[in-house]
Order: structure tokens, then C-alpha cells, then sequence
């Protein structure tokens, strides 16, 4: 190789190098204690008001507060370990199933509407519904903008985290979310627990604090996600992939597969193990 080649070949490495030093010397660092945070909120607001986010919106997030709750939940997730059998009984299969059917027919024509636009039927829907938050009832009150910065900032999932932080922010500029939002220990939020990002790509229209709006953005993100008008969504059936997308734990997708079945007119709960 000619000495010129060889210089700039070097002086390439160099410079990417440097680059890569740059970025990781100016990136918020992670921590696993509360005792980071603030150092790290800093660093986090100083790239983010690089990437446009406003000051009000910086603003707010400097207030938050390490939620030692939010990371307590996120170490202890045991119930996805458990069987298929378990899980039901511990989540409450059967009363999830019998008040799905009783809201498929009061709501028939929200869910008629539903599956002629984007083709997902109501059980998977509702079984979606009655698994996160019991049909509404309990959609969570941890500030949501507390709870993402600490998931953000803890190094077990930080770049995951990171992104719903930077979605979360975007949603608090558009005026979709607020500082004051609140919703379950991971950030998720409304009826059927959206995480942000997920609001920003899938939000259909309508307040996720809202049964109708909702459901419908919770079918759009099945149908993002491959959903085929007709086909099945049991293991092994197409749009199983579609509510694996949902949620990553076995136990809960298989749950939502079955739940939905019954409530489309399947028969017992043991009917698939």
C-alpha cells in the first residue's frame, strides 16, 4: 500500500474514532441507584435541546423524580413466569372472558366499526383490554414522565427506555400528553396501556383515556404489525405475530391468543395449552 494510502486509512480510523469518543463522552450515562439521576437529567436535557425539544418541556422534566416504585415493578415481573394455567387464575381469565362477551354486544357497534376498518375482531381486543388495566379500571397513577426518565436513566433497559423518553417528550410538545400525566409503572397509558412511542406510531385518533379511542389505536398497531383480515391468531396462526408484537412475555401472549378466543365464541378456558 502506497505511504499517502496508508495516511489517510489512519487519519479515517483516527477520526472515527474520535467521533465515536464524542458521542460517548457527551451521552447521558446510565446509573442503578437514585444517587445518579439528577447528574443524569442534566445530560439527557443538554442533547435533547439539541434535537429541538422546547424549554418548557425541559423544564418539566428537570422536576421529575426517581421512582423507586417504577423500578421495584421492573425487577419484579414473576407472574410472566408462571404457566399458562397459573397465569389465568392469577389474572382472572374466566371473569375477563365473561365480561368481554357481556361488552362485545353492548358495544357491537363500536367493535363492527372497528373490525371493518382495520380487520381485528373484538376478542383479541377486549382480551387486550380486560388483561391490562380490567376493562379501565385501573390504568395506574404513577406520573408518567417520572417513571420513563427513571426507566431512561437505569442501566438494565436504558436505550429502550431512552426512545420512549424521547417519544414521551415529543407527546408533551404536541400538547398529546401533559407533565401531570399518569398512568402505570412503565410509562403505559389509557385503557390499554400504551407505552409512548407506541402512541406516537399508533395513535388513531381520539384520547387513550377513552374506551373507543383506545381499542381503535390498539387495532391499529395489530394491523401495523402484519394483523390479515381473517386469518387466525392462535399459536401458530398468522396473526399470532401481531399480539407477540404486543407484549414479549410467552405466558401473556398466549393468554391474550386464548382469552380472545372464547370470547369470539370459543368454548372452555383449557381449551389450548
Amino acid at each position: 500500500m502506497a505511504k499517502g494510502a496508508q495516511l489517510k486509512t489512519v487519519s479515517v480510523a483516527v477520526l472515527m474514532a474520535l467521533v465515536w469518543m464524542t458521542s460517548k463522552a457527551s451521552a447521558a450515562q446510565c446509573g442503578s441507584t437514585a444517587a445518579g439521576f439528577e447528574a443524569w437529567k442534566k445530560q439527557y436535557a443538554d442533547e435533547a435541546r439539541g434535537k429541538g425539544v422546547s424549554a418548557s418541556t425541559l423544564a418539566a422534566l428537570m422536576t421529575t423524580s426517581y421512582s423507586a416504585a417504577t423500578i421495584a415493578a421492573d425487577r419484579n415481573q414473576a407472574s410472566m413466569r408462571l404457566s399458562l394455567d397459573q397465569f389465568l387464575a392469577r389474572r382472572g381469565g374466566s371473569a375477563i372472558v365473561a365480561r368481554g362477551r357481556a361488552l362485545k354486544q353492548s358495544n357491537a357497534a363500536l367493535f363492527a366499526s372497528i373490525q371493518q376498518r382495520f380487520g381485528v375482531p373484538s376478542g383479541p381486543l377486549l382480551a387486550i383490554w380486560g388483561m391490562e388495566t380490567g376493562f379501565g379500571r385501573s390504568r395506574g397513577n404513577q406520573n408518567t414522565l417520572s417513571a420513563v426518565a427513571t426507566l431512561a436513566y437505569d442501566c438494565r433497559r436504558s436505550a429502550y427506555f431512552t426512545e420512549q423518553l424521547n417519544a414521551t417528550l415529543t407527546l408533551i410538545d404536541r400538547g398529546i400528553l401533559s407533565a401531570g400525566t399518569r398512568g402505570s409503572m412503565h410509562g403505559e397509558i389509557g385503557h390499554t396501556q400504551f407505552l409512548p412511542k407506541n402512541i406516537l406510531a399508533y395513535g388513531a385518533g381520539g384520547s387513550l383515556d377513552t374506551a373507543a379511542g383506545a381499542l381503535t389505536s390498539t387495532a391499529n398497531f395489530l394491523k401495523g404489525h402484519g394483523w390479515r383480515a381473517g386469518a387466525g391468531y392462535q399459536p401458530g396462526e398468522a396473526n399470532f405475530a401481531a399480539i407477540q408484537a404486543w407484549n414479549a412475555a410467552p405466558v401473556y401472549q398466549r393468554a391474550i391468543a386464548l382469552i380472545g378466543q372464547q370470547i369470539d365464541g370459543g368454548e372452555g378456558m383449557s381449551a389450548r395449552r
